[in-house]
């Protein structure tokens, strides 16, 4: 969404002399619409415009504007954490100063291929290190209207891509030989759904990231609460990601990612990650795992060396207590997947947000309405494989563009309850 934004607007600042006309951005007063329209004009003027985030910010809330709806997770109870225009903004500018994203190399029509629940349900966060993804079953097979693959779908994809192992994060549902026979490794690092993970494993989390030279696939059996929250952990050890700033850019990449308590715990852990990842640039990889550094930081939990006896023991242990506490009822998972599978097999939606080319003294042409959304698809297929390299988010590559600040910007401008950015 936020690229074809770009993308729209740039073709309209270069298609007509800015001293004569202007560009204004609006969106339905509707609450819920606005602050979505207020991200995608504040990205724009961080990305294109240089402006800082809280420069964007303030041009948002200035003058008569009404304050804007925050961002909520994609739970179904009462949201108990907000996340606001500011810290999505501020989400796009760390990961564009950590070139998480670039102009010149980004694929949307890969992008929005391997989005689609039918083609793969997968998204980069880190590019080149941390790949999101749907939960792989032990075949193929529709379930419930979603799309299932089986592990051998995903390995054409993952070799191109130089993924080389894969972290799972729920219980058993396919044998992990699939993927080692493979040749990919393979770690199990249960905790139950919808719930936050023990610092064990997140610390054994940040471990296998580290000493795995090349990327991994991170999947629970939605990839999104789970995956999304120790993928967070590693952006706020490693990019120093605020923890607002982390489920912002988390939730560009792959809408509803992050959920309930889990944003607490980000939060709640973000001094943690901070401080061992100032001990990992200051002195090396081995810092974060010293006990005499990280006693005090991890309530005591000693850190769990990493040879195969071990991770196989402790696979074994979490694969046991996870057969013994999932149930067999729909779980959030369960929810969130069928919610995102009829979200994606349904034709293109309009926009909330428009842009109006209007002429000094003249009368205002016709909006220009943005559309986000794929056509849908009705049964599984192999994932394809495009030959363009991937990136990481819907930001990205557009066009040599005017760089110009907009004649003016009105915005009235939401916030999707679930599965939109952020």
């Amino acid at each position: 969404m936020l690229y074809r934004y770009c993308c729209k607007l740039n073709k309209k600042l270069k298609s007509f002399t800015l001293s004569r006309k202007r560009i204004v951005h609006y969106s339905s007063f509707d609450q819920r619409k606005r602050s979505n329209a207020a991200v995608l004009i504040g990205a724009y003027a961080v990305i294109y415009l240089k402006k800082t985030p809280e420069e964007a910010y303030r041009a948002l809330v200035s003058g008569s504007n009404a304050a804007y709806l925050p961002f909520r997770d994609a739970s179904f109870g009462k949201c108990t954490f907000n996340l606001s225009v500011l810290d999505c903004l501020l989400g796009i500018r760390k990961a564009l100063q950590h070139g998480f994203f670039n102009f010149e190399t980004f694929d949307v029509d890969e992008y929005e291929h391997y989005e689609r629940v039918e083609n793969g349900d997968l998204n980069w966060i880190v590019p080149g290190k941390l790949l999101a993804f749907s939960g792989p079953h032990a075949k193929s097979k529709m379930e419930n209207g979603y799309p299932l693959h089986a592990p051998e779908s995903y390995f054409p994809y993952f070799r191109s891509r130089g993924v080389v192992a894969v972290v799972r994060l729920n219980k058993k549902i396919y044998e992990a030989a699939r993927f080692t026979n493979g040749g990919f490794r393979h770690w199990d690092l249960f905790f139950l759904d919808g719930s936050t993970p023990g610092d064990n494993i997140t610390r054994r989390f940040l471990a296998l990231c580290d000493a795995t030279p090349g990327a991994l696939a991170v999947h629970c059996k939605a990839g999104l609460g789970r995956t999304g929250t120790l993928i967070g952990c590693y952006l706020m050890k490693h990019y120093r990601f605020s923890a607002a700033e982390a489920i912002a850019w988390i939730r560009i990449c792959r809408p509803g990612s992050v959920i309930g308590p889990q944003q607490h715990f980000l939060q709640e852990k973000q001094a943690w990650l901070w401080l061992l990842g100032n001990h990992h640039r200051l002195q090396g990889s081995k810092a974060a795992e010293d006990e005499d550094h990280v006693r005090d930081l991890a309530s005591g939990v000693k850190f769990l060396a990493l040879n195969d006896v071990e991770q196989l023991s402790f696979a074994e242990h979490c694969l046991r207590q996870g057969d013994a506490s999932e149930r067999s009822p729909p779980t959030q998972g369960d929810k969130l997947r069928a919610l995102k599978g009829r979200r994606l097999f349904r034709p293109a939606a309009a926009s909330s947000s428009a842009l109006r080319v209007e002429q000094h003294g003249g009368t205002p042409t016709r909006p220009i309405r943005l559309r986000v959304g794929a056509e849908g698809g009705t049964a599984p297929s192999p994932l394809k494989s495009f030959k363009s390299p991937a990136s990481s988010a819907r930001i990205a590559h557009s066009s040599s563009s005017s760089t110009s600040g907009l004649s003016c910007f009105s915005l009235t401008a939401s916030t999707s309850r679930r599965s939109h950015v952020p």
